[in-house]
């Protein structure tokens, strides 16, 4: 490869170049930076520049800026599966993204591009594709969305959750989710203490993801006469989603989104109730928390949360109430089945296996800089 793809460095006990400078890209919605972030921060530790590209006014820069050497913008056009007349104004967007990319990464100079998937990452790895700079995806969902099935050739690696379901797909590596050290070192204690809940009430965690859920939200408050009286519910509601007139009520808890201390809650939490997005159903697997999905419906996605909702239902760590069931009464039905179930639960998850996913992400990055020749 030339020069303009980064500087050479010495090869790691692993047969993997050891990296000095990465560009990280992902974006619309915390599923796709989170994940990213302990990855990242690992990278920082052993001394790797990381450069974060995301959208211009997405929330991946609030997110991504305090652990990366720096942010980059780039024009993003969304990947649509239907039709909308905004895909004729960002069928433009995409080609200028990737235009934008491929100028960023020729001076840049990266050794890899690690990919987090969303519509802005698209762009990203394609220009990384004409450079000749290697670039690994990771994937949490059962099956790829949208923008890391078209990434799909432009990628060394994919890394994902579960085992594939094409076993002898060699371009995929089962990594699981990098979590980040402190949600794995919550206490339930700090938990209790920063969400300032005097009972001993249990904790009912309700996470409608980072953009919120507004049938969730919904049905959550219209059952808070009979949950409060089990109940201390802490609802994760999304930006722009706390209702005014349920601020003061004791025992109700509205966050609009959590940053420092969310491993803190999650411990201090009994029972949770969550949409089925895939980071946050790796995060109750790892974390060994009996949970509730409520997955997105398909005429409101691909059905990807669907297919996780099913796939975890079926291994026996879920429970599962789907959306258009979805009401004060079901929702009540579905946590006392929860709760009565909460110990066979436990045990299944118990069984599961948490890998080292920041470990071996960073691994597969190696090894794909060192697949080429600088």
């Amino acid at each position: 490869m030339t020069e303009r793809a980064g500087h050479q460095a010495p090869a790691n006990a692993d047969g993997g170049r050891r990296l000095s400078r990465v560009v990280v890209a992902g974006g619309g919605s915390a599923g796709h930076v989170v994940p990213a972030l302990p990855v990242m921060e690992a990278l920082g530790r052993q001394g790797v520049e990381v450069h974060f590209v995301g959208g211009l006014n997405g929330i991946e820069r609030r997110l991504a800026t305090p652990s990366a050497t720096a942010y980059h913008g780039i024009t993003t056009g969304k990947l649509r599966r239907y039709f909308s007349l905004q895909n004729l104004v960002d069928c433009f967007r995409v080609p200028v993204g990737v235009w934008q990319a491929w100028r960023l990464l020729g001076r840049l100079r990266p050794q890899v591009v690690f990919s987090k998937g969303g519509f802005v990452s698209f762009p990203v790895v394609l220009g990384a594709w004409l450079r000749r700079i290697p670039a690994v995806a990771h994937e949490s969902d059962l099956t790829p969305g949208l923008a890391n099935r078209l990434a799909a050739p432009f990628v060394a690696r994919l890394c994902v959750n579960f085992e594939p379901q094409s076993p002898a797909d060699r371009a995929v590596a089962v990594t699981g989710t990098p979590l980040r050290e402190a949600l794995l070192a919550g206490d339930a204690a700090r938990g209790r203490a920063r969400l300032n809940l005097a009972d001993e009430k249990p904790v009912l965690l309700v996470v409608g993801g980072s953009l919120g859920a507004a049938r969730l939200n919904a049905v959550v408050r219209d059952a808070l006469g009979e949950l409060l009286a089990t109940y201390s519910v802490v609802h994760v509601c999304g930006a722009g989603k706390i209702a005014p007139a349920l601020r003061d009520l004791t025992g109700y808890t509205q966050l609009e989104y959590v940053e420092a201390g969310w491993g803190d809650i999650i411990a201090a939490a009994e029972l949770v109730v969550s949409r089925a997005g895939a980071g946050a159903l790796y995060e109750w697997l790892a974390l060994g928390k009996p949970h509730l999905l409520v997955p997105l419906p398909k005429r409101a996605s691909r059905g990807d949360q669907i297919e996780n909702a099913a796939f975890a239902a079926a291994q026996g760590w879920s429970e599962v109430l789907h959306e258009d069931a979805l009401n004060p009464k079901t929702l009540l039905d579905g946590l006392a089945k929860l709760a009565a179930e909460s110990p066979r639960i436990r045990r299944r998850l118990a069984g599961f296996q948490a890998r080292d996913s920041v470990g071996l992400v960073i691994r597969e990055l190696e090894r794909a800089a060192s697949t080429v020749d600088r």
